[in-house]
């Protein structure tokens, strides 16, 4: 994969994982003390660095699914 397309592809994550915090009415600081209600501990700036950097894992996305409880994304 180029990094043009890595790029790419990291620029969808992080615009799908803010679009269902926005959903949801919630923040980064939230996220965290949801992730950490499930037992993932991470902190508020690593929270916020990973969702606007952009590169995070598929792992960290799908935890942030669940604690936000959403059983289903939609990817256009």
């Amino acid at each position: 994969m180029t990094e043009q397309a890595e790029q790419d592809w990291n620029k969808v994550a992080s615009c799908t994982l803010k679009a269902e915090l926005a959903r949801a009415s919630i923040g980064y600081e939230e996220l965290t003390e949801r992730l950490a209600a499930i037992g993932i501990e991470e902190t508020y700036k690593a929270v916020a660095a990973k969702i606007n950097r952009g590169s995070f894992s598929f792992a960290f996305f799908a935890q942030c699914m669940k604690a936000l409880g959403i059983r289903d994304v939609r990817l256009n």
